[in-house]
């Protein structure tokens, strides 16, 4: 016996080849990031990696940029993400620190091309690129108030911060994971740093 696709199975086969599709193209870029680097890379890199022509490529991506801004966004998302299920909120709040500087180190450690991309690339780039800084930053300085606003923060720890101070909090986790990327360094090797310099931060009043 035949079976016969209903027009809303064909719609959902549909966007699952588009979505393979793109997640095909943004994994060429990310190979490609990773053996010569965001700036070295061309579309015609992208799409040999990914084993798709240049007519696909504009069917998702407007350019190379474009496709850029869509991986970056997904990994910063995935990155909050696994930030916030890795803390305990009920551990003291120097734990909790810990926890997200860790959580912070793992995803760099996972993907330090692509991390130092982000940090480097991206302010060199264009209006789009640029509002990805911007959103991505906000989206961090949210997800630290949201770490830093819990009752054991409130009962034992320094309580909510402000926004200036996670923002100075952020910039000086990126810039570290940077230069230790760049020196060939291993991000792990400055946790404890990293950890005890964010307490301080945030325990400032």
């Amino acid at each position: 016996m035949s079976t016969v696709r209903r027009p809303h199975d064909e719609t959902a086969t549909a966007y699952d080849d588009a979505d393979r599709f793109r997640r095909r193209l943004l994994d060429g870029l990310v190979a490609s990031i990773k053996e010569q680097g965001y700036r070295n890379t061309t579309i015609a890199d992208i799409v040999r990696r990914a084993r798709t022509s240049r007519r696909t490529f504009y069917e998702y991506f407007a350019g190379k940029e474009a496709c850029f801004v869509a991986l970056l966004t997904a990994a910063n998302a995935e990155m909050i993400e696994r930030i916030l299920a890795a803390v305990d909120p009920a551990a003291p709040w120097k734990a909790q620190v810990r926890q997200a500087i860790e959580e912070w180190i793992d995803c760099a450690e996972a993907e330090p091309a692509i991390m130092l991309s982000w940090i480097r690339d991206v302010p060199s780039l264009g209006d789009a690129s640029r509002r990805l800084q911007r959103d991505s930053t906000e989206a961090f300085v949210a997800m630290i108030q949201t770490l830093c606003d819990n009752d054991e923060w409130r009962a034992n720890g320094p309580g909510p911060v402000s926004r200036q101070l996670t923002i100075m909090l952020l910039g000086g986790l990126r810039e570290l994971t940077a230069i230790t990327v760049e020196d060939s360094g291993r991000v792990r090797d400055v946790t404890e740093v990293a950890v005890q310099a964010s307490i301080a931060l945030l325990a400032h009043r």
